[in-house]
């Protein structure tokens, strides 16, 4: 099993992250985005879209990071981390969804301006950010885990950006709830750290 990776892409730590918690120790290939790498032919037969994280297992080849977490639990059986009944599935797609809309336009996008140099509109985006943080940190004022009552894919999907938000000048010092659930995911057995960058609010 390979997983094609950039280390400072939230998209690649939640495949990265994943695959740690569930006991997988997938060979890591990074992407040399700066060189091109993820544009060159080889790497777009893999993905087309040239965007990591790719898994490729035993032939199957997976792109995307969320349907890498999707493919992850359903390959191993992990109803835990993938519920099967129809709320529970619901529930975490909705989280799922989230991951691709509010969090990738919010607080990714404040982070892809500071760390590499998108542009993009910093007051647009981090105003972003801090509606999507009301929002969770409501959500989050009474219970532990955002789509069940144990840690579930929906969870791995929001933690990278989440973590990552003051890297693009997004303050989390407001919101104690969504701060409680980073830690939570930071105490799970086989949480592998998303690495920082001296940017934003940690300059």
């Amino acid at each position: 099993m390979k997983l094609y990776h950039l280390p400072l892409s939230g998209h690649a730590h939640r495949a990265v992250l994943f695959a740690s918690l569930l006991g997988l120790a997938p060979e890591l290939v990074e992407v040399d985005l700066a060189a091109g790498e993820h544009r060159t032919p080889a790497f777009l037969a893999l993905n087309p879209f040239g965007q990591v994280p790719v898994l490729e297992d035993a032939g199957v080849i997976v792109a995307d990071s969320n349907a890498i977490l999707v493919y992850l639990a359903k390959k191993l059986g992990r109803t835990d981390w993938l519920p099967e009944d129809p709320a529970g599935a619901a529930a975490v797609q909705r989280w799922l969804s989230v991951a691709a809309g509010e969090l990738a336009y919010g607080p990714a996008a404040a982070r892809l301006i500071t760390v590499f140099g998108a542009r993009l509109n910093p007051e647009e985006v981090i105003a972003r950010a801090h509606v999507l943080l009301a929002r969770l940190e409501v959500h989050l004022a009474n219970r532990d885990w955002l789509a069940a009552d144990h840690p579930t894919i929906a969870d791995v999907a929001l933690y990278s950006y989440l973590a990552g938000a003051p890297e693009g000048n997004v303050d989390l010092a407001p919101y104690t709830a969504v701060r409680a659930f980073l830690q939570r995911m930071e105490a799970l057995p086989g949480f592998v750290p998303f690495p920082q960058t001296a940017a934003g609010l940690r300059a």
